[in-house]
């Protein structure tokens, strides 16, 4: 033992001996090696797994997000638009935001979130930036029901922004065109003349825009004219939009010239006439 600490006598014999040694170590040691080969494949797999389904999780998050920020921005700009047009209608407006459609397949109706509690009353117009989307119909203390333009049968007094002519304009169903009726075939109108609200009925402001005439069928044997329009708001887009507080009584323009004691008593007449009445309740219906 001294010789080989010293002189290192034994070591060429160790060499040998671990040169053929070694395989039998190798394959011996084999199956601990495959077990730890296996565990750490299964280990490393599982983790990828998990780390794969989080990255699935993430992205489906930030997917999400991506599309709320989108929709935020969509609102952000609708309302600003409301905004502007705040300032510039001349009566009180109250901005309403739409919760739902009842589960009504045949009318064509939203629920908003504000209702008699904050002013609102039965009648009052509902708008956007664009024009008038529909009417409330149905009030209740915190919500409102209201009827959209493509409300079967819902009617809206107009008049042709290019000649004055006037008219009514009807709904016929959801994703059915607007129509105008009882038109002679004589009348004076073409595809893409803006419709606006007249305000003879006392429920709408004159001037808002309402529907733009895309076809018009005229029968000459029956002396009619079939006139389909296309809502100029988008009736289904946005969940923002304006009640128009609206009182003819209050927001009536004052005449240029002070009235006569005969002209209040002709208008008294007017606003009390049975037409205008009938007008006015078709207008709430």
């Amino acid at each position: 033992m001294l010789i080989d600490f010293r002189f290192k006598t034994l070591d060429p014999i160790r060499n040998e001996v671990n040169w053929l040694l070694r395989p039998l170590e190798y394959v011996m040691l084999s199956p601990r090696n495959m077990l730890e080969a296996a565990s750490e494949y299964f280990t490393s797999r599982g983790a990828l797994d998990h780390e794969n389904q989080i990255m699935k999780t993430r992205q489906a998050e930030l997917s999400l997000l991506a599309n709320q920020s989108e929709l935020l921005l969509v609102e952000n700009q609708n309302l600003r638009q409301l905004l502007d047009l705040q300032k510039q209608v001349p009566f009180k407006t109250l901005p309403v935001e739409i919760l739902f459609n009842p589960p009504n397949p045949i009318s064509q109706r939203v629920v908003i979130n504000r209702g008699s509690k904050d002013g609102l009353k039965l009648g009052n117009p509902i708008a956007n930036d664009a024009g008038i989307l529909g009417q409330v119909v149905r009030l209740y203390e915190n919500s409102a029901e209201v009827s959209l333009l493509e409300d079967r049968d819902f009617a809206v007094p107009v008049q042709v922004a290019r000649n004055g002519l006037r008219a009514a304009v009807f709904g016929a169903g959801r994703s059915n065109p607007l129509e105008l009726r009882y038109l002679p075939v004589a009348s004076d109108l073409e595809v893409g003349d803006i419709l606006l609200t007249s305000g003879i009925d006392g429920v709408y402001p004159p001037g808002f825009a309402v529907a733009m005439i895309s076809r018009i069928e005229r029968n000459a044997d029956k002396n009619s004219s079939n006139v389909f329009c296309t809502p100029v708001a988008a009736v289904n887009r946005y969940r923002q939009a304006l009640a128009i507080l609206y009182d003819p009584q209050w927001n009536a323009k004052s005449p240029s010239n002070p009235p006569t004691s005969s002209g209040l008593s002709s208008g008294a007449n007017i606003m009390n006439a049975p037409g205008r009445r009938q007008t006015r309740a078709r207008g709430m219906q």
